[in-house]
């Protein structure tokens, strides 16, 4: 097994990106504390790469994390993203390559790769919101690891909440 030193962020890339952002605003940043090596910045597949060939590279990502944070926002529990259906060489409910059929998708992949090490992984769950509400989360891990929100409500605003995120993560 790898060192595992990383921290692995895990999210809607698309919807959420404001969440990713500010998480590597504070750790970017020298006024805040939260400190992590992004587990992304190991290996980078290529946007034309095969669904499984992206898994293999998030799975490698994920192998030199200590801690595994999932971003979760309106748009998680419908992200497709990585299904083999969307892929060119699916045909029929076969892999024309000949790799194995799965219908989950990157993040739900990542969701259950984390549940399936998390004797060895921190499990953070962030939600893009002042409320934790696990009916966004997926399935495979709304049971596990630290729930916190990214946001907290005042005077009707949200602001972001560095507290909570810092002490979701254990720093």
């Amino acid at each position: 097994m790898a060192n595992r030193t990383r921290t692995y962020i895990a999210a809607d890339w698309d919807g959420d990106k404001n969440a990713i952002d500010q998480m590597h605003t504070w750790n970017d940043s020298n006024k805040w504390s939260l400190s992590f090596t992004d587990a992304h910045d190991l290996t980078q597949a290529r946007d034309s790469s095969l669904n499984c060939s992206i898994k293999e590279s998030l799975a490698a990502r994920m192998d030199a994390s200590k801690t595994f944070v999932l971003i979760v926002g309106n748009g998680t529990r419908s992200r497709k993203a990585g299904e083999c259906t969307y892929c060119e060489h699916y045909d029929n409910g076969k892999c024309k390559k000949g790799h194995t059929i799965s219908n989950d998708s990157f993040l739900e992949y990542e969701c259950k790769k984390a549940v399936r090490d998390r004797n060895d992984i921190k499990l953070v769950v962030l939600y893009n919101a002042a409320t934790v509400d696990k009916r966004k989360c997926p399935d495979a891990i709304k049971n596990y690891g630290t729930h916190t929100v990214m946001q907290k409500m005042k005077d009707g605003k949200h602001y972001w909440d560095y507290e909570s995120v810092k002490t979701a993560m254990g720093q």
